[in-house]
């Protein structure tokens, strides 16, 4: 078999599966002109709540804005601090900023890439209000631990699940355990749109309220603002071609946990290459395959693959603490964090990706180092 050009990620397989149904609901809603909040909004919101297992889910623009308007409607204001990984996309850190507040930076578990729960308490001070913990690449955070420390010290904990649609920490989903959780379509993710859309889950009432009034300018009832909200709808052609994919995702995140245990078996052995864990308390759902090459051989082994035409990433070349914004902040204690960012890089994979991809992917880094 001849394997020319590999990318990080293949969505063609996935969408010529559902084109036939993609195609009909798009032209569907062309045909009603219903393009804002029409009915496949609330639909997706009542599949996604019952998926979820949650009362409440509320569409929105993307999975910062689910962040952002999270974090309003839990009530946190400047001067308030909030315990969070350093090891993550920026949305993390910048929906804390975005009303004022501080995110305090704890370090990651060397395995799982996630807060390291055991280092949270010591970080809490008298102006903590709130941990946003990362379920990152599809690995659920260790959340009982984390529950009882918020708890203890009356913390609110907002998940940020944008990369671990489906991933579950003992039969529960992600971002569906503590107080809200916040998800992302965008295209990459497990759970895509053919654009930005994110949404945000609650069991309270009373916050879900508030997180449907912020999304369409601080209003219940339109022209009758209550508070500075912002425009963060959930557009209704995202939520038709996201419902039409929700039936599949279970399916395929299960072609995503194969692919990752066949690139487990690849590896092994090969020295300097730590490969990524499950713990027993989580379903990984692979949003990325992320594995640590030791020795400073990262970037030599990413250069290798390019010159292949394999594609790989860097997920994340910069820690949150160490990017320009957060200059001025206390410098973080975080050595796992800054090793993680020298060392991980992520490979190709989709649900479909075959074998002969895979080993030649896991040649090429033979290869190189």
């Amino acid at each position: 078999m001849i394997i020319e050009k590999i990318p990080l990620l293949d969505l063609q397989p996935e969408i010529k599966e559902i084109r036939g149904e993609i195609m009909a609901a798009i032209e569907n809603i062309i045909d009603s002109g219903q393009f804002i909040m029409g009915p496949d909004v609330k639909e997706f919101e009542k599949e996604t709540a019952e998926y979820l297992g949650v009362k409440h889910a509320i569409g929105v623009n993307s999975g910062t804005d689910a962040l952002v308007l999270g974090v309003r409607a839990l009530g946190l204001q400047a001067g308030d601090e909030v315990i969070t990984t350093p090891f993550t996309f920026f949305a993390t850190g910048e929906c804390i900023s975005h009303v004022g507040a501080t995110p305090v930076f704890v370090d990651i578990d060397p395995r799982t890439f996630n807060l390291d729960v055991a280092q949270i308490e010591k970080a809490i001070t008298p102006k903590t209000r709130m941990i946003i913990p990362v379920h990152l690449y599809g690995h659920a955070v260790d959340m009982d631990p984390l529950i009882e420390v918020a708890r203890k010290y009356g913390l609110t904990i907002l998940e940020d699940t944008a990369q671990a649609w489906g991933s579950e920490y003992k039969g529960k989903k992600a971002g569906a355990i503590a107080d809200a959780g916040a998800y992302s379509f965008f295209p990459s993710k497990n759970l895509g749109g053919f654009g930005d859309g994110g949404l945000f889950v609650t069991n309270d009432d009373e916050l879900a309220d508030t997180v449907r009034m912020l999304r369409v300018h601080g209003a219940r009832k339109k022209y009758h603002n209550e508070t500075v909200g912002v425009n963060s709808r959930l557009d209704t052609i995202q939520a038709a071609v996201l419902r039409i994919k929700l039936r599949k995702i279970d399916e395929w995140n299960e072609g995503r946990r194969r692919a990752a245990a066949r690139y487990n078996e690849m590896l092994a052995g090969i020295e300097g290459v730590l490969t990524p864990v499950e713990a027993g308390y989580t379903k990984h759902v692979y949003h990325q395959y992320t594995i640590r090459i030791d020795g400073g051989r990262r970037d030599k082994v990413q250069a290798h693959l390019g010159e292949s035409n394999v594609g790989s990433f860097v997920y994340y070349p910069v820690p949150v603490d160490k990017l320009p914004v957060y200059k001025d902040l206390p410098a973080a204690n975080c050595p796992i964090s800054d090793l993680c960012t020298t060392e991980a890089l992520s490979l190709p994979i989709w649900p479909s990706i075959t074998e002969d991809v895979q080993a030649r992917v896991v040649e090429l880094i033979k290869q190189a180092l």
